[in-house]
């Protein structure tokens, strides 16, 4: 089990857990995004790391599928500019209005301030000094408790209505804001969900660094794997957190799940659990799949159909962590999802 070593002060982090059945058939252009696994992972818009664990006998049919699901490879670009940038000219038409780009400047959320862009929706997360120069319908976000934690604003703007225009009232208060507070140069995270990301366009006139992300292939020799269990209690907390330890340790490529494994007990005595009723356990190969950057959620949804394709009734894990501490972890047995939401 985790130690119980955090604050006392304040609310502690949820982790939520959810079961569920996948259907019999899932259409890869169309899936279910109201349904888990699927609407956890577009409730997180972009991440920075999505790891995938499967055995390692599915290791080459996942690579190839990989190669023909994303013919060319993943791109975002690093790219410095203002605020009022984004508000104005071509890059506001053609990204903004017109377009669906992902924007994300530098900042820690929750102590700096930061922007966002997702579909269109432009996110201010400020302290309270800012918020009161900027002059822009917001609400606040406080500390929630926690001791020493200032009370931060959030502006929430959907640059998409016809009303953002030049020349409307609430846009000019926008821009106003833009140009006289949030004036100084930021450096951004930018994905164009509808183009190459190759740093044409009007992206070009800010002379943007692209990158490609591009998976880190691991692998994973003598794991011990526990029989998974068909079905986890909803009331069995204990046995949920067993397992969710086991994934992630296995994703960091602890040496403690493998058969190798030596360590003296008085240092660590972690053990892999056992889940079922005659505790046995298996001796596996696996192979660790890690990509990190800027990787939208339409991105990591594509992985997972691929994942869960090349598994059939096997198993599969995937993982991925957000900018603001926000993670999910999707396990696939069978025909049974479990999905563990992290929430700070």
């Amino acid at each position: 089990m985790v130690l119980d070593i955090g604050k006392d002060s304040g609310p502690s982090p949820k982790c939520y857990v959810h079961h569920a059945n996948l259907p019999n058939y899932i259409d890869n252009a169309h899936p279910p995004t109201k349904k888990d696994p699927f609407r956890t992972v577009l409730e997180q818009p972009v991440g920075h790391t999505l790891d995938v664990l499967v055995p390692a006998q599915h290791t080459e049919a996942l690579t190839t599928l990989l190669a023909t699901t994303f013919p060319s490879p993943i791109r975002y670009a690093k790219v410095h500019m203002k605020l009022h940038d984004v508000l104005t000219g071509e890059f506001f038409n053609d990204y903004v209005k017109s377009g669906n780009v992902l924007l994300l400047s530098e900042g820690r959320p929750g102590i700096d301030n930061c922007v966002s862009l997702v579909e269109g929706v432009l996110r201010l997360d400020v302290d309270k000094p800012t918020y009161e120069r900027l002059g822009l319908e917001g609400k606040a976000v406080g500390g929630m408790g926690r001791k020493h934690v200032k009370a931060r604003y959030v502006v929430e703007l959907d640059l998409r209505l016809p009303s953002m225009v030049r020349g409307k009232r609430g846009f000019e208060r926008v821009l106003w804001a833009a140009k006289h507070v949030l004036d100084h140069s930021l450096t951004w995270l930018f994905y164009d969900l509808n183009g190459g990301n190759e740093g044409s366009g009007p992206i070009a006139a800010h002379s943007p660094v692209v990158r490609e992300v591009k998976p880190t292939i691991t692998p994973l020799a003598g794991v011990r794997t526990s029989t998974f269990p068909y079905t986890i209690g909803e009331d069995d907390d204990e046995e949920a957190a067993e397992l969710l330890e086991w994934l992630t340790l296995t994703m960091m490529g602890s040496p403690r799940v493998l058969e190798t494994d030596k360590v003296d007990p008085y240092l660590c005595r972690y053990s892999v659990p056992t889940l079922t009723a005659d505790g046995s356990q298996t001796i596996q190969d696996l192979t660790h799949f890690r990509w990190h950057g800027f990787i939208p959620s339409q991105v990591s949804t594509k992985i997972l159909l691929a994942a869960l394709k090349v598994s059939g009734d096997d198993w599969m894990a995937m993982s991925g962590s957000a900018f603001d501490g926000n993670s999910y972890t999707i396990l696939k047995h069978g025909k049974t999802v479990t999905t563990w939401k992290y929430s700070d």
